[in-house]
């Protein structure tokens, strides 16, 4: 099987990276690491957002898909609570909630509380929709990933540690 340009540039990227496999004189210059890392992560995406595509899902917003994984995973929670563990503006969060209020995706609970506050959910539409975007994704990263090489796949799994560790952060900058 010939392999894409691209694909073959990740996948040498990923070993060096993740593995220390180099030529021996070679070493892995981090600013290198850091451009190609940039430039391979929105052809990734939106690799994986295709999948969703011809599996004829609704094509969301990526915001909208992080905030109803955040109150998915997180319970209800006010608007402030969410712009806050998403590392948005409020006004943002109003603007997502009115949106994705109006399509039937999340659901306002006036709080127990304070009546001057709502707590917000993902509904049941919504749950059900990324419960299909995640097996459809997922499907097709098992697909992908047994095309590759042992090492490869060695690789990509080798790296999901750093990786979290690389989220952690960046979300602390």
């Amino acid at each position: 099987m010939v392999l894409p340009a691209r694909r073959v540039r990740l996948l040498k990227f990923a070993t060096k990276l993740f593995c220390g496999k180099t030529s021996g004189r070679e070493r892995i210059d981090p600013m290198d690491t850091a451009t190609e890392f940039g430039r391979l992560i929105g052809p990734l995406r939106r690799a994986i957002l295709r999948t969703r595509r011809t599996a004829d899902l609704p094509d969301l917003p990526e915001a909208q898909i992080e905030l109803l994984r955040t109150l998915a995973e997180a319970g209800p929670l006010s608007p402030r609570q969410a712009a806050d563990r998403l590392r948005l503006a409020p006004s943002t969060i109003s603007n997502l909630v009115r949106t994705m209020t109006t399509a039937g995706l999340v659901e306002r609970e006036p709080s127990t509380t304070d009546l001057r506050t709502v707590r917000l959910a993902a509904s049941p539409t919504a749950l059900e929709m990324l419960d299909a975007y995640d097996r459809t994704s997922t499907a097709a990263l098992h697909r992908a990933l047994a095309d590759l090489t042992p090492n490869s796949r060695e690789a990509i799994e080798h790296a999901l540690p750093a990786l979290t560790e690389l989220l952690a952060v960046l979300e602390t900058d």
